[in-house]
């Protein structure tokens, strides 16, 4: 597959949304807009959000927590990492040298921790409470933002549910309960350059409804076009780049694509970037919206056959239908 620079995704303004009285007719061309970008390449640029924070605000929060000492960073490391440690989920990953997908992290939930649905005895807990490092003196602000990215998320939904027909309050259930993660990620740089380090994160998609990604000036972000060619997809000042995932891809029937992405290595310099993956709740039942009354998936169970794919997950085995009830006995729909 080549890397084709003569493709661009599409540039979105979401002013309708930004300001608080939109018209009837400006939310449904944006709604309009925003389906022709995710019924092509799946991905787009959005500018003109209602986000009160500033790239370098959003930046500052992952310069800060990894600039940590390593002692810190790992007091929060998830269990399979540090085997005393009891978080499983969220909390911090290191890089794990010699992969081709070369980067820490730090996972956020939800402020108010969700409804406890694990089985005690199960590996992984979808639902478990935050954890921070004590120095960490940015808790409030990422805590801030993770709120404003969630809302700004359920906006696009409600504009998704509009561009298939539907109501724009459709999938405000698929919200109860919601386990969207904010993630701080960092690329340590590559010294010396490594032609076999290509990559620092290999071609994925992504498992929820939407993704909203501040990246920083490095770049190295690349879509798969329908030609398999791989899109550069650079940084553009004030914008979000946004992508559809396996969940809401799942959920149109197919017209939204959850698109293949990677993300090139760049030798010598590290890389910063900041994805909200927008999630629903993991009893959620997933199911097409031409086929209502049809089985459904829960999203848990589906995000449990994702782990294993995840660098920070990849080592352990990960057994589906430890943590969750089959549909039937939830009895929820979506």
């Amino acid at each position: 597959m080549s890397t084709s620079p003569t493709l661009s995704l599409s540039l979105i303004d979401l002013t309708p949304i930004s300001s608080p009285n939109p018209t009837t007719e400006a939310l449904a061309a944006l709604s309009q807009s925003l389906s022709a970008a995710f019924s092509t390449t799946g991905f787009a640029y959005l500018v003109n959000t209602p986000l009160s924070f500033t790239h370098a605000d959003i930046f500052s929060l992952a310069h800060e927590f990894f600039s940590l000492p390593d002692a810190e960073k790992l007091s929060v490391a998830k269990k399979m990492f540090i085997p005393q440690n009891v978080n499983t989920y969220r909390g911090f990953f290191p890089a794990q040298a010699g992969s081709d997908n070369l980067k820490e992290g730090f996972e956020i939930g939800p402020k108010i921790p969700l409804p406890q649905i694990s089985d005690p005895r199960a590996k992984f807990n979808l639902t478990e409470a935050n954890v921070w490092p004590e120095s960490y003196g940015s808790r409030d602000c990422a805590e801030q933002l993770y709120s404003e990215l969630q809302e700004l998320s359920s906006k696009l939904l409600s504009l998704l549910a509009m561009a298939l027909g539907k109501d724009a309050s459709y999938f405000d259930g698929y919200l109860d309960n919601s386990m969207s993660t904010l993630r701080l990620l960092h690329y340590p740089a590559i010294t010396p350059a490594s032609p076999q380090q290509e990559l620092c994160c290999t071609p994925h998609t992504d498992s929820g409804i939407l993704t909203l990604l501040h990246q920083d000036q490095t770049g190295g972000l690349e879509v798969l076009s329908p030609n398999d060619e791989w899109i550069p997809a650079p940084y553009v000042p004030g914008s979000i780049v946004v992508n559809i995932g396996d969940l809401m891809s799942q959920v149109s029937g197919g017209k939204f694509k959850a698109t293949y992405h990677r993300v090139r290595s760049s030798p010598r310099k590290s890389r910063y970037s900041v994805p909200f993956f927008f999630e629903p709740g993991a009893r959620c039942v997933v199911r097409s919206v031409d086929n209502e009354v049809g089985e459904g998936e829960l999203y848990g169970e589906h995000v449990l056959e994702k782990m294993s794919g995840w660098v920070e997950f990849q080592d352990v085995d990960v057994e589906k239908g430890a943590v969750f009830e089959t549909v039937e006995e939830i009895g929820v729909t979506a």
